[in-house]
Order: C-alpha cells, then sequence, then structure tokens
C-alpha cells in the first residue's frame, strides 16, 4: 500500500504540473477598446433569493455597456417568497419556471431560452455580482475570437473566517484545475455563475439533452458535450474584467451539501481526463487520511506522513498561489491549516456522494 500511496503521489505531482503549466498557456485578455456590438441575455435562475437578487440587478445597473443590448430574464423556481423588482433602468423579464426534469436550474435555462432573442445567452447565480466591464470584456472578445462558448472564473467575496477562507482556497484550486486544463487542451470543467454561449449553439448541442435526470451540472454536462463535438468552439476567457463575485456558505453543512452537489456529477462526466484527474485527487486526499491514521496507531513513522503531506502540499500551493493571484487582490490566510483539514473534508464529501443525498434550494436530491 505504502509503495502504491508513492506512485500516486509521484501522479499527481506531474499531472498538478501539468496543469500549472496550462495555467500559464491561457493568456490574459484585458483589452475593452472596441466599441460594444453583441447582444446578451442574461439568464438568472433563483429560489428564495429576496436579499441576493436586488445586490445583483444593481451591479448589472452599473455595467458599462449599452442598456439595448442587453436583457435580463430572471427566472422563479417557485420561491416561497415574493419578489419586488425595483426600477434599475435595465429590460428585465420574469418567467416562472417550467419544470420538466429532475433538474430544477436545466429547467429554468431551457424555459428561458424559448423567450431569448438575442444573439449570446450569459447565465449566472442570483447571489453574484458582476464587474462593470464585464460584459464589455466579453463582447470584444467575441470581436476578436470565432467562438460559440466562452467559460469565466469565479471568486468568493469571503470575511475573515477560517470558513471563508478555506471555500476561497478550495475554488481557487478549482478554478486553477479549470484553466490549466483548457491550457493543456483538456477542458472538463467551467462554473454556471460566468458560462457564455450563443442560443444556436446551444439548440445546434440539443441543450441539456442526456443528463437531465442529474439535478445540477446545468453547465459542466454542457461544456463537456460542446468540446466534445465542436472543441475549437470553445474558449476560456481568463480576464480580471469578467470575474464574478459570489458568496460563500456561512456554515460547514451548507458547505458539505453544496461540495457534494458538485462531486456527484463526475462519474457522470464525459471527459475522461476529468474522471480520471477526479479519481487521482479522491486517491491522493484519502492516502493522507489512511496515512494519518496509521500514523495515530502506531503502524507508520511520522517521516513517512509527514514527506506525504509536504509534496501534496507544495504542488497544490504553486496551483493556489497562481490562481488565487488572478482571482483576487487579498492574500492567502489559513493555508496550512486549510490543507491540513482539507483532505478530510474532501474524503468525506467523496464517499458521501456515492451513498446519500444533499439538500440544495430547500430541496433534498
Amino acid at each position: 500500500m505504502i509503495l502504491f500511496l508513492l506512485g500516486i503521489a509521484i501522479v499527481y505531482v506531474l499531472t498538478i504540473s501539468w496543469l500549472i503549466y496550462g495555467f500559464t498557456k491561457i493568456n490574459h485578455f484585458e483589452y475593452i477598446g472596441l466599441p460594444p456590438k453583441t447582444s446578451f441575455s442574461i439568464i438568472v435562475p433563483f429560489r428564495n433569493e429576496t436579499e441576493n437578487l436586488p445586490i445583483l440587478l444593481e451591479s448589472f445597473s452599473k455595467l458599462n455597456y449599452p442598456t439595448d443590448l442587453f436583457e435580463v430574464i430572471l427566472v422563479d423556481d417557485e420561491s416561497e417568497e415574493r419578489l419586488q423588482i425595483a426600477d434599475y433602468g435595465l429590460q428585465i423579464t420574469t418567467l416562472n419556471n417550467i419544470r420538466v426534469s429532475n433538474s430544477p436550474k436545466k429547467d429554468a435555462i431551457a424555459t428561458a431560452m424559448e423567450i431569448v432573442k438575442t444573439d449570446w445567452v450569459i447565465t449566472t447565480d442570483a447571489d453574484c455580482t458582476v464587474s462593470k466591464n464585464w460584459l464589455l470584456a466579453l463582447d470584444n472578445f467575441i470581436q476578436l475570437h470565432h467562438v460559440s462558448m466562452i467559460a469565466g472564473a469565479v471568486t468568493y467575496d469571503c470575511n475573515n473566517s477560517f470558513l471563508h477562507h478555506f471555500q476561497q482556497l478550495d475554488l481557487a484550486s478549482l478554478q486553477g484545475a479549470t484553466i490549466g486544463s483548457f491550457g493543456i487542451k483538456k477542458g472538463f470543467m467551467c462554473n454556471g455563475a460566468n458560462f457564455a454561449y450563443t442560443k444556436s449553439f446551444f439548440q445546434k448541442l440539443k441543450g441539456f439533452e442526456g443528463n437531465s435526470a442529474i439535478a445540477s451540472g446545468d453547465d459542466v454536462f454542457l461544456l463537456q458535450k460542446a468540446l466534445s463535438k465542436y472543441p475549437e468552439k470553445v474558449a476560456y476567457l481568463k480576464s480580471k474584467n469578467t470575474i464574478v463575485t459570489t458568496k460563500p456558505t456561512n456554515d460547514w453543512k451548507s458547505l458539505f451539501n453544496q461540495r457534494v452537489r458538485w462531486a456527484s456529477k463526475t462519474t457522470s462526466y464525459q471527459s475522461i481526463f476529468g474522471k480520471r484527474l477526479g479519481l487521482l485527487v479522491f486517491i491522493m486526499n484519502f492516502g493522507w487520511v489512511y496515512c494519518f491514521i496509521l500514523t495515530f496507531l502506531g503502524m507508520l513513522p511520522y517521516f513517512f506522513v509527514g514527506l506525504y503531506f509536504l509534496v501534496k502540499f507544495g504542488i497544490d500551493t504553486v496551483l493556489i498561489q497562481q490562481t488565487n493571484k488572478f482571482l483576487t487582490k487579498h492574500k492567502i490566510r489559513y493555508l496550512l491549516l486549510s490543507s491540513l483539514w482539507y483532505p478530510f473534508f474532501s474524503t468525506a464529501v467523496a464517499l458521501y456522494c456515492l451513498f446519500g443525498k444533499y439538500e440544495w434550494k430547500g430541496r433534498r436530491f
């Protein structure tokens, strides 16, 4: 078993190093000098978001983009709260979600697609905010590149708590792997809080057909379908102007449920690279937990578990630091403590999602 874990550690270091290299291969795009010409429909599925939606809409109202070139489509997924939409000087349409599958969010996007009249669609979440040049940078990228689907970055708005910074470091590792995978032509992941594609491309891919039974994955499965059929039409936009900011969860139970929801999609990936990377990360984290327990029981020398941790910590830190520098101006906090705790948390999530259910927006899946 020890030799097996040593072999896994070597493969892990080589793989993460490959992703780090891939991260550097994606060039930063900050150009916003072209006059805007692309029309957008921003689709926002929501459920019980009376506190968050006004903040998102306020950020839309501050966009450095002509209001006649974008519209906002809010899709209400059976909210228990009554929403009052103020006048933000925007074109806003509110729809009721039409449920036809096991996935509320996919249904919400499909419902909105029925009334979309623009060339491009962008999906985001109700608990997000966007920067003022979000649409302008997207527009300029579209004008300069012949693509039909664009993935973008997401970061957290953190306070000083360990819980929040733990999530930021976790997200930084995920975003680093996402950007890195695009850089090595192995893209497999994106975030629906910052995901754009043309309506015609969505229809060409037949939307969410083939994975509607899975509750989440409105972003990842659509991306993987696109990459498997038309990889030249998909791009990652690495731009500070287009980073979307979202809220971290405020308790460990909510975080656990969220990560279980994310992890539950992995076994249904079309991407072989994505599946293998997920399995490799799980084995690496489980391996450290296993070694820690054996060391605690006196069955393994301390130097081995220390060496195993240092190898993982070292390569992870490089990926996290370069990604965090791109995502936020804030310094990394609680890195060592998070790195010690993460293998236990990650292993619990992975094992639980194989058998257990999770809660999401007041529902169980």
